[in-house]
């Protein structure tokens, strides 16, 4: 293994400015907490703070950085192996690292979390602080209903339930084939209108298309959903502009 030069020792701090904390009326034993790039140990091409461990980064240095991130947790964050399907399990109930694209809990401490690079992460919870989830939704695992998964599993009225739309790649961004488009359309039609022409492409909207899920299961309060991972370069990681590149996480739990 190749020698990084850092002493699991050091005492380097991660600066909060170098989070993102929702903006969102969760309630206050409800916490939440958005990565960025920068903060951590990592080398280009996954500078700085890096916490995906399945991306070629030195898994010494991912280490590092998630031990970093721990300043900020209760507990060990329930990491999942991200598949792009629909599958969602009860983070408090996991011994391992399961395939799946989302988790919810129901007990205090367990942080759910979710990894992306351009993909839309989604998380929820309830306006009385008792269920809360993370939810990783690309393309296909969205369309194919991991919110709608997500939500079914959480067991809290949706009428209740409020979602914060994490950094993705942005509509301006997003281009895709008349094949994706259709599969979306196919399963809402109001899908259609996530969508703008773009030559022979088509820009997709990852925003709207939560929004309009959500609104179809009677989760009205939305918030965020206003970055790109894409065009901010300086701040997010984007698996689209830059091929071989670190993972941000999305983490929420209740205290």
């Amino acid at each position: 293994m190749k020698k990084t030069g850092i002493s699991w020792k050091t005492k380097k701090m991660l600066s909060k400015s170098d989070l993102v904390f929702p903006d969102w009326p969760a309630p206050p034993n409800v916490k939440a907490i958005q990565t960025t790039r920068n903060g951590g140990f990592s080398s280009a091409p996954f500078n700085s703070f890096n916490l995906g461990a399945h991306v070629q980064d030195d898994a010494i240095v991912v280490a590092k950085n998630r031990q970093l991130l721990s300043q900020y947790l209760p507990s060990e964050p329930v990491f999942l192996n991200q598949v792009h399907g629909v599958a969602v399990v009860d983070a408090s109930q996991c011994a391992c690292v399961p395939d799946a694209d989302a988790s919810f809990s129901h007990q205090k401490e367990v942080v759910c979390v979710t990894m992306t690079a351009d993909c839309l992460p989604v998380l929820l919870c309830d306006k009385q602080g008792t269920v809360a989830a993370a939810v990783h939704a690309g393309w296909r695992s969205l369309c194919d209903g991991v919110i709608e998964a997500t939500v079914s599993k959480m067991q809290a009225s949706p009428a209740d339930m409020m979602a914060w739309l994490g950094p993705a790649i942005g509509p301006q961004a997003f281009e895709v084939g008349a094949e994706v488009r259709e599969a979306f359309i196919a399963k809402d039609g109001q899908a259609e209108k996530a969508f703008l022409p773009s030559g022979d492409k088509w820009l997709g909207d990852l925003y709207l298309i939560a929004k309009q899920r959500l609104a179809n299961l009677g989760v009205q309060a939305v918030y965020g959903g206003g970055e790109c991972t894409y065009r901010q370069p300086e701040k997010y990681f984007s698996f689209r502009r830059d091929g071989m590149t670190g993972r941000m996480a999305s983490l929420i739990w209740l205290s």
